[in-house]
């Protein structure tokens, strides 16, 4: 690829990543065992402790289905898609992870995400709009771009993040006539465990990944740019908690929505992407 930087380190990327997700189950368990011995004794900070670990152990093996069941996705057989199944797999090699499990999601805007516990447990949800709406070459620099998720171990994080934020925001329902201060009070710790976890660099280096990946920048800075047009015309159908996980951002940065935005602009992103790419414009003005 012409111009390109050095690629992202993705070791130490995944590294850091897991070492987040430990430390995000470990302050949680930590703030439930402290809950326990200030509300009552030792004995209630065992069970509090026990509460914790339990919950943990939950988010840790079922994140990602928990996140799939939220957004109403359906897995994939081998015979529904077998190019997209053919493509996840030559990009799953090149990465050098497992082949993900490949979800499909109804809704028309162009969106995919991916969840899981990283490179050897992990799934891709694409919406019906993307597989109608991009080009091969599109659709496999998302694919790549999710794959690069999965590959650094963004997804654990992610998924985690995604999974308090939603038990946060959502369970202010519980409270009956009492959910509009509830979610006055649980919405910005919700914001506050999404941010705490996850960076918009991570963004910028699943761009650069796919891009070495699919030796070209250009196929997803298109798509980019293709996935925020269909978002300004068609509204998304998902809990707004599940924002970071998308693509693109594929909200508008207003009202609850903006509490969970972690994404760079998608100008951004396409000026870091051609960027690697550096006489493209060259290139095209003789043609």
């Amino acid at each position: 690829m012409a111009g390109s930087r050095r690629p992202p380190n993705v070791r130490l990327l995944a590294a850091r990543n897991l070492a987040k997700s430990l430390l995000a189950l470990g302050a949680t368990c930590g703030a439930l065992a402290a809950l326990g011995w200030f509300a009552g004794d030792l004995r209630l900070l065992s069970i509090f402790l026990f509460c914790g670990l339990l919950a943990g152990l939950t988010v840790a093996t079922a994140g990602d289905r928990i996140i799939l069941g939220m957004i109403g996705a359906r897995e994939l057989a081998l015979g529904e898609a077998p190019a997209l199944f053919a493509t996840v797999s030559a990009l799953s090699t090149r990465a050098g992870i497992r082949q993900p499990r490949l979800y499909v999601v109804a809704d028309g805007v162009p969106h995919a995400l991916a969840v899981g516990r990283g490179s050897g447990s992990a799934a891709i949800a694409v919406s019906r709009g993307l597989l109608g709406a991009c080009p091969p070459a599109e659709l496999e620099a998302v694919l790549a771009h999710e794959i690069a998720h999965i590959r650094t171990r963004d997804v654990q994080p992610q998924t985690i993040a995604v999974v308090v934020a939603a038990v946060l925001y959502d369970g202010a329902r519980l409270g009956g006539f009492l959910e509009r201060p509830l979610r006055f009070v649980l919405a910005p710790l919700a914001s506050a465990a999404v941010h705490a976890l996850l960076s918009p660099a991570r963004e910028l280096a699943a761009d650069q990944l796919a891009a070495l990946w699919c030796e070209s920048p250009h196929p997803l800075a298109d798509a980019l740019l293709r996935l925020e047009q269909a978002a300004d015309l068609v509204r998304f159908e998902a809990p707004v908690v599940t924002s970071p996980l998308w693509t693109i951002d594929p909200f508008p940065e207003a009202g609850p929505a903006a509490l969970f935005a972690t994404h760079p602009p998608v100008g951004d992103r396409v000026t870091a992407l051609r960027s690697l790419d550096p006489g493209w414009q060259s290139r095209l003005r003789q043609l």
